[in-house]
């Protein structure tokens, strides 16, 4: 099963391969949640002053924060167009925060990419974590994507 994956460094810090890493984990995190093909999500990497902009613009929150995600179809039904592509939507996350995090969990770098990445993606397809409930829910889902893919604590 293929998804359109676009991928955007505006920190050009991450290599290639960290780059290729994140649209891997997007695609296995799309597959295991039986996202239909050809779906399209975007990932833009940012630092923490663009996310910091973004979280006070949209969300009312005045600091920098490691993710955020923007459904594109949010609330929409009725009969889907066959010839435009289903998007689900934008991943925003911050590169500096994915560091910092990674070094107060004792994790690498690129298992933080991966976890905020699914993050993003459940966010995407309505995963909430409002209520302690939802969150362990949300953080348990996300935990069995990663661990699918292999890239565990």
């Amino acid at each position: 099963m293929t998804y359109i994956i676009d991928l955007l460094d505006e920190t050009e810090s991450l290599t290639q391969e960290k780059q290729e890493l994140v649209r891997r984990i997007v695609e296995s995190a799309c597959l295991q949640e039986n996202v239909p093909a050809e779906t399209e999500v975007s990932v833009t990497f940012v630092d923490n002053q663009a996310i910091q902009d973004i979280n006070r613009e949209y969300r009312g929150k005045d600091y920098a924060t490691d993710v955020i995600s923007f459904a594109l179809d949010e609330g929409e039904e009725g009969p889907v167009d066959p010839s435009v592509p289903n998007l689900l939507g934008d991943i925003i996350i911050s590169v500096p925060k994915a560091e910092e995090q990674a070094a107060a969990y004792g994790h690498s770098f690129e298992r933080e990419l991966g976890f905020l990445a699914v993050h993003g993606v459940l966010h995407l397809l309505g995963y909430i974590h409002e209520t302690e409930e939802q969150e362990k829910q949300m953080i348990s889902r996300q935990e069995e994507i990663l661990k699918a893919y292999g890239l565990e604590r």
